[in-house]
């Protein structure tokens, strides 16, 4: 038979073998995370079927991967006079690549198995967001990770496939020739590889154009509607090269045009604009302001990856957090409370404009573009302006949009401390709490001032400092741990940690004399990576809310009755909030609202991004439902976040609520892109 012929090719057999050789590679890496580090308690009750389907889905991926490492080394082989069966040199260069490429990709698999490890989601084009401060993110893993056993694994594992491969080339192509086929056959090979090439790469046989082939997406990896299933179907390089590619649009203002009335709404725009779209409003002094002799001071504290799971007040079994449960209890409490994405640089982005940070290539404080914003903090004219940090404030390049937005601000960081830094993330939360108190009493009672203070204790490496005002470690076993919803004991005592310097501060406070006349904003950064919720509602775990859903509280016990609020609301409300209660007159271009101000939309509707990346999953919130779809509206659906089966869509049962949020979902996320560019003001 001519094929059979042609299948006795030493090249042909060593292209072939190799391909095989690293679709089995990539097919283990896929075992090594699917026993590993998938997330199976996400998946909820999402069927075996869906499952099976999304890992059959990353196999033709990683066919595809192994193809594309191959492809080059069909150049080599083939050259005329000059191929691997007759050239040394060819021979050298194509060991060069496949050494490279072997080193490179299993670099990428190391990397994505540890990301999904701590942030629980598939390496795509913005980890290149922590080249950016390689120095702080090398420190980070140094501190929280066998490094060194790592690298280790990661070049015993390349040595090895490179040995492989190189056994593999030696046996098919150091043989003697046995046939040289004949013109017909060779054609014949050519056609039948090229055409099994092709499918290979398309990934896929059904509803192909000959014209135009529809290749496998990373999006059909989603088909179940949830992220931990659709983990399972992605290959890191290919998903991550996708993400990387994609243009980078800054907003598309046809969209924002569309939504426009409904924004208006929204936001409550006086004077709205089909043209110029001016989603600008000046908001006056409100009914519900303070009554005060003093102007109060105000404290914002970031807390560092604390999720509302967290927390003794949201049901956490292990009660870690009793100082916060307590000004909860005593203060305002946000019950349904949500960043609009997960990062701490986005916090900082969303916390201090206003504004979702819905950049898909890397957090807004990277543009330099748009780093000069208006907030609502420059309202505050008689406050003394200060921003503290234990660490550096130029990770993600955050001092440039504080420096560049906030008036007349005095910004603290890593070196101007006398305390010694504890770890990579600078000095304690502890003694950071302790300096920035003493600069703020400096002249507390001559004016009153606003106060950002940025914790970083509960962070890997979850540093423990000797001097610690006696917090004790408390030993509990993992599984305990575990089930509360924290990775290991290590980190349950970091928000322990975490809890006990929050106490430690308000008695600071108020020995410092400014306590009884301070509005304190506490507010979680975003969710660390959880495993196990069983005492939340499987909504949070198993449509990735749990990630930006976190603790808010305002509290201010001498000027403020306790309260809850219970309809949803965002980071980006926390300032028009302060600001309604201090009575000032603020120019607001941002999407924040003022909570006590009554919602134009009805139900209050919030904004979250639930997967980052060039092709953001988006939604809109409120205290019952999520909308989720995809960036361009596709693939929408609705659930019900009391239900038991969550996963559920339920978009059929509540048409008119499905509707309306889906419309917001879409507006607000066009307008979000939009205010990043349209909220700027001239530098100074």
């Amino acid at each position: 038979m001519p094929l059979t012929e042609w299948t006795q090719s030493r090249r042909l057999r060593f292209l072939v073998g190799g391909t095989a050789l690293f679709f089995i590679v990539f097919a283990l890496l896929r075992l090594v995370f699917l026993i590993g580090f998938a997330d199976y308690e996400a998946m909820g009750d999402t069927g075996n079927d869906r499952i099976v389907e999304a890992v059959g889905i990353g196999l033709r991926f990683d066919l595809r991967l192994a193809i594309l490492v191959m492809l080059p080394v069909v150049l080599f082989a083939f050259v005329p006079r000059v191929n691997l069966l007759t050239s040394r040199f060819m021979r050298g260069l194509s060991r060069v690549y496949l050494g490279l490429v072997i080193f490179a990709v299993l670099l990428v698999y190391v990397i994505d198995f540890g990301h999904y490890d701590y942030l629980g989601l598939r390496i795509n084009s913005t980890v290149l967001r922590f080249l950016g401060n390689a120095d702080i993110s090398a420190g980070m893993l140094w501190q929280s990770y066998p490094v060194l056993q790592i690298t280790l694994g990661w070049l015993a594992a390349s040595v090895l496939v490179l040995w492989a491969i190189l056994k593999l080339e030696r046996r098919a192509l150091d043989r003697p020739p046995r046939i040289r086929p004949r013109v017909a056959s060779a054609l014949l090979a050519v056609v039948a590889i090229g055409v099994l090439t092709l499918l290979g790469l398309i990934g896929r046989v059904t509803s192909i154009n000959p014209s135009n082939p529809v290749p496998l997406r990373w999006s059909d990896a989603f088909v179940s509607g949830n992220s931990a299933v659709g983990a399972l179907g992605l290959n890191p390089v290919i998903f991550i090269y996708d993400t990387v590619r994609t243009p980078q649009e800054t907003f598309d203002r046809a969209q924002v045009a569309k939504h426009y009335p409904l924004m208006t709404r929204y936001l409550g725009v006086t004077a709205p604009d089909a043209d110029k779209l001016p989603l600008v409003r000046q908001v006056g002094p409100q009914p519900h302001r303070l009554q005060f002799t003093r102007t109060p001071n105000v404290v914002f504290v970031m807390l560092e990856s604390l999720g509302a799971s967290r927390l003794g007040t949201f049901g956490n079994p292990l009660n870690p957090t009793p100082n916060l449960d307590a000004l909860a209890r005593e203060g305002w409490l946000f019950r349904n409370f949500h960043v609009p994405v997960s990062g701490t640089a986005k916090t900082v982005w969303a916390s201090i404009t206003g504004i979702p940070d819905a950049a898909r290539a890397e957090s807004a404080t990277r543009n330099p573009f748009i780093s000069n914003q208006h907030t609502i903090i420059n309202a505050l004219q008689d406050h003394r302006k200060v921003y503290a940090v234990g660490g550096s404030a130029g990770w993600a390049n955050m001092n440039a949009l504080i420096q560049s937005s906030i008036d007349g601000l005095e910004l603290y960081q890593e070196g101007s401390w006398k305390s010694p830094n504890g770890d990579v993330w600078g000095i304690s939360d502890l003694n950071l709490f302790r300096e920035t108190s003493a600069l703020l009493k400096e002249d507390a009672t001559k004016r009153p001032f606003f106060a950002y203070i940025q914790t970083a204790g509960n962070h890997r490496p979850y540093t423990i400092p000797t001097d610690n005002e006696g917090f004790e470690i408390r030993k509990v076993p993992a599984k305990d741990a575990q089930d509360a919803g924290f990775q290991d004991v290590d980190q349950f005592n970091a928000v322990r940690l975490l809890d006990h310097n929050i106490g430690r501060f308000m008695e600071i406070a108020r020995k410092d004399g400014y306590f009884d006349n301070t509005i304190f904003v506490l507010f979680g950064d975003h969710n660390g990576r959880i495993s196990h919720l069983p005492f939340m509602p499987p909504a949070f775990e198993q449509l990735n809310l749990e990630s930006t859903h976190v603790p808010a509280i305002i509290y201010a016990p001498k000027l403020l009755k306790p309260r809850v609020f219970e309809e949803a609301a965002s980071l980006v409300d926390l300032l028009p909030t302060v600001a309604g209660l201090l009575g000032v007159d603020y120019h607001n271009g941002a999407l924040g609202r003022d909570v006590q101000i009554p919602a134009a939309e009805g139900e209050r509707a919030v904004h979250v991004i639930l997967r980052e990346g060039a092709f953001p999953l988006i939604g809109a919130v409120t205290r019952n439902f999520l909308v989720q779809m995809n960036h361009d509206g596709s693939q929408a659906t609705m659930h019900d976040l009391a239900s038991a089966t969550p996963t559920d869509n339920v978009a059929a049962s509540h048409p008119d609520e499905f509707a309306r949020l889906s419309e917001l979902a879409r507006g607000l996320h066009e307008t979000s892109r939009f205010m990043m560019y349209e909220n700027r003001r001239a530098p100074k």
